[in-house]
């Protein structure tokens, strides 16, 4: 999954829900729901989301969105094999971002 975003520090729930195509009470409930999700908020309460949560919410939603897991499942596939499955699901972004940058470069030829 290709987000734009661009590169900053903190992105506000807003721009996040819309890069992925969700609600934002759909981000809300996710923070909730997955431990490993914990932007920041300000005095205000208004949630910053780092790139690490950036990374963590891609996660979620490849589990839940495309492979179908249940909440429960994402929720143990994350605890059971987190490292692993975190470090094979950024193989295959980089792989994803290669094939497109190799397919725009061929529609340019």
């Amino acid at each position: 999954m290709e987000l734009n975003l661009p590169e900053r520090r903190y992105y506000a729930i807003g721009e996040v829900a819309k890069a992925f195509g969700v609600n934002t009470s759909l981000i809300r409930f996710w923070e909730k729901e997955f431990d490993i999700l914990k932007p920041k908020k300000n005095a205000k309460g208004n949630r910053k989301f780092t790139p690490e949560d950036i990374k963590n919410l891609k996660f979620i939603h490849h589990l839940v969105k495309e492979r179908g897991f249940t909440l429960e499942g994402a929720k143990t596939h994350l605890k059971e094999k987190k490292d692993k499955a975190l470090s094979k699901f950024d193989v295959i972004a980089k792989l994803e971002h290669v094939k497109s940058e190799l397919i725009n470069i061929k529609n340019h030829l």
